[in-house]
């Protein structure tokens, strides 16, 4: 099995770091544009694909391979293509389960074959904006959020309450600066156009914009 990613040195680390099996190899390259010298990869990933707001016209040329997309905000349903899309922003991909989202049944067993290979189980879950966990943790995040808005506590009290009180791994202003404020804002945006309830907190909107 050959595969082919695309990432910065954290999601690299991350997708390392349950080891890897002695019958894959991977190709890690340091340009989308990339992609096209390895023609005969099984698969490839874009694990950059949201941040860089990648043109999906790109990938078209590789629909005879297996492609994995990070992408949170954006569903399968709305680019159009049959990618498998992947949660890994920073911190999710370090999980020895791969939460995922496909419409195509065959892709789905290729995939979990190749996540395999990376000692992932997978987590086949609804095509939706945020997935599951990305929606609980940027809400918890936005929640912490509200309440500094109306000084309940300090970033730093709340952070120790929430990981003392419900023993998360981090606290909500921890998460917040692990995944990226920008990240944060941006799908809460998306979720709140058709749920209000997902609207970020003012302090976060301008947190985020710095």
């Amino acid at each position: 099995m050959r595969l082919v990613v695309f990432a910065n040195e954290q999601q690299r680390e991350e997708l390392l770091s349950a080891g890897i099996n002695d019958n894959c190899k991977i190709d890690w390259i340091t340009s989308s544009k990339d992609f096209s010298l390895y023609p005969d990869a099984d698969a490839i990933m874009d694990l950059l694909f949201e941040e860089n707001k990648y043109d999906v016209v790109h990938l078209k040329s590789f629909l005879r391979k297996i492609i994995f997309v990070n992408s949170i905000a954006k569903t399968i349903s709305e680019i159009d293509l049959p990618f498998i899309r992947i949660n890994a922003w920073p911190g999710f991909l370090k999980r020895n389960i791969a939460e995922v989202a496909c419409r195509n049944e065959t892709n789905k067993k290729d995939a979990e074959k190749i996540l395999s290979l990376l000692n992932k189980k997978t987590e086949w879950v609804p095509d939706i904006k945020g997935f599951i966990s990305v929606r609980v943790v940027s809400m918890i995040i936005n929640e912490a959020w509200f309440a500094l808005e109306e000084n309940v506590s300090t970033k730093e009290e709340i952070d120790i309450a929430m990981k003392l009180g419900t023993n998360y791994p981090y606290g909500p202003f921890e998460w917040g600066k692990k995944i990226g404020l920008k990240n944060i804002a941006n799908l809460l945006r998306e979720l709140s156009l058709t749920e209000k309830r997902y609207l970020p907190a003012t302090l976060l909107i301008k947190e985020a914009e710095k």
